[in-house]
């Protein structure tokens, strides 16, 4: 997919490569480098998997490599723990419990 100049972007950048990260992380975890994920304005057409600098909303100036177009938010708070689902009912039952004489 091209991008224009403009266009609102998520690029992709190396923070820490893998041998620089620190040495008390799980060693599946040390493997990898650490990455960050950060939307901006497109500088100059690009297209996906190009190497770009993008001008953030505060006005920082990064490069990473451009992984999608319009990227959208998106966040949830996971699946659904079934062990947790009863929690508050339990936890009101153990503390009336607790204040009958």
């Amino acid at each position: 997919m091209t991008a224009r100049k403009g266009d609102w972007v998520e690029v992709r950048r190396i923070v820490l490569d893998a041998g620089q990260r620190s040495v008390n992380i799980p060693p599946d975890t040390a493997k990898v480098p650490y990455a960050a994920l950060i939307k901006g304005l497109l500088l100059e057409d690009a297209k996906v998997g190009d190497a770009v600098t993008i001008e953030t909303i505060i006005g920082r100036r990064l490069t990473g490599i451009l992984m999608e177009v319009n990227p959208p938010y998106g966040h949830d708070f996971g699946r659904s723990v079934p062990e947790l689902l009863n929690v508050g009912k339990e936890l009101q039952a153990i503390l009336v419990e607790e204040r009958e004489p």
